[in-house]
């Protein structure tokens, strides 16, 4: 099912005198990568996948250099990719090179970003200490320079969005979205019979760049795109879009190197992975993500908590400000696309879990709740929630603001403890808002099924209908 591409690492600890075996593969050999070309923006080519329906090969696509132009007769669905080069056959793929930065010229056009050195990579940031030699091959083409927003300059697709500018990644995105949908609602009956209830979302019958402009602005829809990840295809997370999947990949203390995490990433999206996480810890955090994050054709989001505990050597007690400052800083230079923060799990909250059948089962969650006891002190991550939102603007990270209370269990479903917090994410959200970072609010596990809606109902009011990202239910 692999091909070797070469020119890479395969053993345990990145050496370079072994192939790396990356998959790229066609997902079927029924199907095909085909690509739109914009109207607003006729540079961005968008891909999806032409799966062929009848048992005979015929070309179905009539490409006139402007892209794909599908005709209604032909025999072929067309569906949402998310696969990236690595199953396109007339790209040739080389993971110490990674993929193009499709996405470049679209942000340095804008005028608004600069270069700048950026700062040092230290042993730290990969779990060692002054002296020790990490046992792992960082990536060659580790970039001098990276992008941020240039001095008073907001560079966020929700600022762009308010201002009522139809970005590439806008448009990108409104045909994405669409999947030929024109074609599909043409039969009204249907239509009518598949509506369905869409408990006060709004469904249009197509997507056009101008409502994805629209869902932004107001909140409801965000574009993770770290202007340091220009690799990335844009995709849109929010109730009035297709639904999205996330994809967990990490190394461990315990097993796994950069070849196996590269790897999981390309399975992910072939597979359908809308965006994936990199929960990484123990050592090599920040080489990894390098490696994962040049070779992503989706966005890649972290819980920056995790990589901040490694570098005070897993003492929580040592955690500060200072530290998890550099980190998020760290990861935003690297282009991270969204950062899970547990800012709305408060001082005064903890006690609420006592009685919990399960307690505190977020990781991100029992690592503030624990600080917090120990210092008595309120959540430095509540209390500089303010500046967070200045640097994350400075790169266009998007906010996914974790709950660190939800249930591990539905004996502990919509308690006291879970509902506090989401009320208080819900006035980070202003705050972000307020910067014009995007943001989108994590939600519960563990929910029984007569108790989702109210869960839906309360999050839509408290967080003012940002996006709800759930762990499953």
């Amino acid at each position: 099912m692999t091909k070797s591409n070469g020119n890479g690492n395969g053993n345990r600890h990145g050496a370079t005198d072994e192939k790396v075996n990356i998959s790229t593969d066609p997902i079927s050999p029924k199907s095909k990568k085909v690509y739109v070309s914009g109207t607003v923006h006729p540079q961005i080519k968008v891909p999806f996948r032409e799966i062929s329906l009848s048992s005979s090969t015929t070309e179905t696509s009539n490409d006139n250099g402007n892209g794909y132009h599908p005709k209604k007769d032909d025999n072929s669905l067309i569906v949402y990719d998310t696969s990236g080069p690595y199953t396109d056959p007339n790209v040739q793929i080389n993971i110490r090179e990674g993929l193009e930065p499709i996405r470049l010229s679209w942000i340095t056009s804008r005028r608004d970003v600069e270069y700048y050195e950026g700062r040092k990579i230290e042993p730290k940031d990969d779990g060692y200490r002054e002296g020790e030699n990490p046992n792992t091959e960082r990536f060659p083409k580790t970039r001098e320079k990276v992008l941020r927003a240039k001095s008073g300059k907001n560079v966020t697709q929700m600022h762009y969005a308010k201002k009522g500018i139809i970005t590439p990644e806008m448009e990108f995105i409104a045909i994405r979205e669409n999947q030929k949908r024109k074609q599909w609602v043409e039969d009204a009956e249907r239509e009518k019979r598949l509506a369905g209830n869409s408990f006060g979302a709004s469904l249009p019958q197509e997507i056009t760049p101008e409502f994805v402009r629209d869902e932004v602005a107001l909140g409801r829809a965000i574009i993770p795109a770290n202007i340091n990840h220009p690799e990335s295809e844009p995709m849109i997370i929010g109730r009035n879009f297709l639904v999205k999947i996330n994809a967990n990949i990490g190394n461990s203390a315990v097993t796994s190197s950069i070849e196996e995490e590269v790897e999981k990433m390309v399975w992910a999206s072939r597979c359908g992975s809308d965006n994936v996480m990199d929960l990484s810890t123990g050592k090599n955090i920040h080489t990894t993500r390098e490696w994962i994050l040049r070779n992503s054709p989706v966005p890649i989001g972290t819980v920056p908590i995790y990589q901040a505990l490694e570098k005070v050597n897993g003492i929580i007690e040592d955690l500060t400000w200072e530290i998890y400052r550099d980190t998020l800083i760290e990861q935003c230079e690297q282009g991270v696309d969204y950062f899970t923060i547990h800012a709305g799990v408060l001082l005064r909250y903890v006690p609420m879990t006592a009685k919990r059948v399960t307690g505190i089962v977020s990781r991100g969650g029992a690592i503030l709740a624990k600080w917090c006891l120990s210092h008595h002190k309120e959540n430095f991550l509540y209390t500089n929630f303010e500046e967070i939102c200045e640097i994350m603007k400075t790169y266009d990270v998007s906010f996914s603001l974790g709950d660190g209370l939800r249930p591990g269990s539905t004996a502990d479903a919509n308690d006291e403890a879970q509902f506090s917090e989401l009320e208080t994410l819900g006035e980070l959200t202003q705050i972000a808002w307020k910067h014009e970072v995007q943001t989108m609010i994590e939600g519960p596990g563990h929910v029984p099924m007569h108790m989702i809606k109210e869960n839906m109902e309360k999050q839509l009011k408290a967080c003012g209908e940002a996006p709800f990202i759930h762990w499953g239910l």
